[in-house]
C-alpha cells in the first residue's frame, strides 16, 4: 500500500520550526523596548511610532540586504552565531548614512531543513547586533525549502526602517569644497567580496582550519570576523556636531555633511555616491595600512590592486565627510567613543583637465566623469 503523503514526508518539519522559535524567543525579546507591541509570534510586528511626533518633519528611511556568500563559510565551519552581525550591519548602517536612526528590523532565513539550534544561533546573532545598534527585531520568518536548498544550506536577508527629520537628512547636497574625509576602521572583510575570497581559498587548496600566522588564528575564524556596526558612533557624531532637529531646524551648513558605507564596490565607488556634481574627493592611500587579511588574500590570489580596491573595503568600513573646521574634533570624538578614525583626504572642486579619468585610480561620481568623482593617490603604508 502506498504511504500517505504528508508535509513532513515532503521535507518540511513544522515542529522543528516551533522549537526554533522557542529557542530564539528570549534573544528577540531582548531587543524590544516599550515601543514594540504584541511580542513574538504575531502575524506582523507592531511598533509604536509616537516618538516620531517629536520631529518637526519626520521622514522614514528603509533598507534591505543580505549577507551574500559569507554564509557558505559559516556553513563550512559550522559557526552560525556571528552571521547576524553581518546582516544587521549591511541593513542598518545603510540607513544611518542618511542621518536616520534605525527603529526596527525584520529578518528572513531560507533553509533546506530547519535545525532548531542552528536557526536559534543565527537569530541570536541578529538579535545581539540589533540590540547593539539600538534597533528592535520585531519579526522574522524561517522558511524550509527542501529540494531547493540542501539540508545544511541557508541564506539570510533582512529589512529595516528608520527615521530622520527632513532638515537633518545627510547627503551630497551638504558637501562643500574644503571638507575633510574621515575614515573609520573596518573589523575585516565585513560582508562583501566573499565570492572572490572563496575562489582564492579554493584555488590555493587552503582549509578553513588552516592556522595563518599573519592572522594569529585559523583562516575560517578570520573570514567569519563579524561586520563592525557603525550605528551608535555615527548617530552620536551627528547629534553632537549637527544638533537635535527636535530642538530646531538643522542648518545646511552643519559640519557633518554625510557618510559613505563602504560595501560592494569598495571605498572609491561608495564615496563617489555622496559627492555632488562638480566635486572631487582625493584620498591618500598612505594614511593607513591595509589589514593582514587583505594583503594575505591578495598575495595568495595574485589579485591586482585595482580589483582588490573595487571588491573589498581594505580596512575602511565607513567614511564621514565633515567640514574642515570640525574635522579634527570629529576624529577625536570618534576615537573617544572607541571607533578608530583618521583623516584620509579632502573634497575640492573638480577640474576635468587635472584628472586622468581613464586611470584605475579614479572612480566617477553619480553624474559621470564630467561631474567629478574620487581619486586615490599614493601607496598604502607598510
Amino acid at each position: 500500500m502506498t504511504e500517505p503523503t504528508t508535509y513532513a514526508s515532503a521535507g518540511v518539519d513544522t515542529e522543528a520550526g516551533d522549537r526554533a522559535v522557542e529557542l530564539m524567543k528570549a534573544h528577540v525579546e531582548a531587543t524590544h523596548g516599550p515601543q514594540v507591541m504584541g511580542g513574538v509570534g504575531a502575524f506582523a510586528g507592531l511598533f509604536d511610532a509616537a516618538e516620531l511626533k517629536r520631529l518637526p518633519h519626520p521622514l522614514l528611511a528603509t533598507s534591505t540586504d543580505g549577507v551574500g556568500t559569507k554564509v557558505a563559510i559559516a556553513q563550512a565551519v559550522d559557526k552560525h552565531d556571528t552571521i547576524g552581525f553581518d546582516l544587521v550591519g549591511m541593513v542598518v548602517d545603510d540607513i544611518v548614512v542618511m542621518g536616520a536612526k534605525p527603529l526596527f528590523m525584520t529578518d528572513y532565513i531560507a533553509c533546506g531543513k530547519v535545525e532548531p539550534a542552528r536557526i536559534a544561533d543565527i537569530v541570536s546573532g541578529v538579535a545581539k547586533a540589533a540590540a547593539e545598534a539600538g534597533t528592535a527585531l520585531v519579526g522574522g520568518e524561517t522558511a524550509e525549502h527542501p529540494g531547493l536548498l540542501d539540508e545544511h544550506e541557508y541564506d539570510v536577508a533582512g529589512a529595516a526602517t528608520g527615521v530622520v527629520d527632513a532638515s537633518a537628512v545627510l547627503g551630497p547636497e551638504r558637501v562643500r569644497a574644503g571638507d575633510r574625509i574621515i575614515a573609520m576602521a573596518s573589523s575585516g572583510i565585513h560582508s562583501n567580496g566573499y565570492s572572490l575570497v572563496r575562489r582564492i581559498v579554493a584555488d590555493a587548496g587552503w582549509a578553513f582550519s588552516r592556522q595563518v600566522p599573519e592572522f594569529g588564528r585559523a583562516l575560517g575564524e578570520e573570514l567569519l570576523e563579524p561586520t563592525r556596526l557603525y550605528t551608535a558612533p555615527c548617530l552620536d557624531l551627528v547629534t553632537a556636531f549637527n544638533g537635535d532637529p527636535a530642538e530646531g531646524e538643522i542648518s545646511p551648513e552643519a559640519p557633518v555633511r554625510g557618510f559613505s558605507h563602504v560595501t560592494g564596490g569598495g571605498l572609491a565607488a561608495n564615496l563617489a555616491r555622496v559627492l555632488p556634481a562638480g566635486m572631487l574627493a582625493t584620498v591618500d592611500r598612505s594614511s593607513w595600512s591595509v589589514p593582514a587579511v587583505f594583503s594575505v588574500l591578495s598575495d595568495l590570489g595574485r589579485v591586482p590592486q585595482a580589483d582588490a580596491e573595487r571588491t573589498w573595503n581594505l580596512g575602511v568600513g565607513m567614511v564621514a565627510v565633515v567640514s574642515a573646521e570640525k574635522a579634527d574634533d570629529a576624529v577625536a570624538h570618534l576615537n573617544a567613543a572607541g571607533q578608530s578614525a583618521w583623516v584620509i583626504g579632502e573634497v575640492t572642486e573638480y577640474s576635468p583637465d587635472a584628472v586622468d579619468v581613464s586611470s584605475e585610480d579614479f572612480a566617477q561620481g553619480a553624474k559621470g566623469v564630467d561631474g567629478g568623482g574620487v581619486l586615490l593617490t599614493g601607496a598604502y603604508s607598510a
